[in-house]
């Protein structure tokens, strides 16, 4: 007896039928089964960028008028988190700038930072 074992699709179990090397009996499962795998992944790049977006928001309601001063007290009271930001600009005199996507800030005296939007020349 010759008892060949028929492949099934790993997500809902149907017989596949086609190609010899085929995987999936579908797209939905082989999208199913590919989310399945990097739903951790997902999951944390999720809550950075919900983190990202929100710092975002925060510093564009405080600088409204495209240039403000705050308080650093002042950015934490509104919760924004500054462990998180999309990259640094060091300016020739060596000055600091932090930018969330398109906002930012530069740390200009203790405790007080100014807030900026970036600019063309700003990489």
């Amino acid at each position: 007896m010759n008892a060949t074992k028929r492949k099934t699709c790993p997500v809902c179990d149907e017989i596949l039928r086609g190609r010899s090397d085929k995987i999936f009996c579908s797209s939905d499962c082989r999208t199913t089964f590919h989310n399945s795998q990097n739903k951790d992944a997902s999951s944390f790049m999720s809550s950075v960028n919900n983190i990202l977006r929100k710092n975002r928001r925060i510093l564009m309601k405080l600088n409204q008028g495209g240039k403000a001063k705050v308080h650093v007290k002042q950015l934490m009271q509104e919760g924004y988190k500054f462990a998180y930001h999309t990259n640094e600009y060091t300016t020739k005199s060596g000055k600091k700038y932090i930018f969330c996507y398109d906002q930012g800030f530069l740390e200009i005296e203790s405790g007080m930072l100014a807030l900026v939007v970036k600019q063309d020349y700003v990489v």
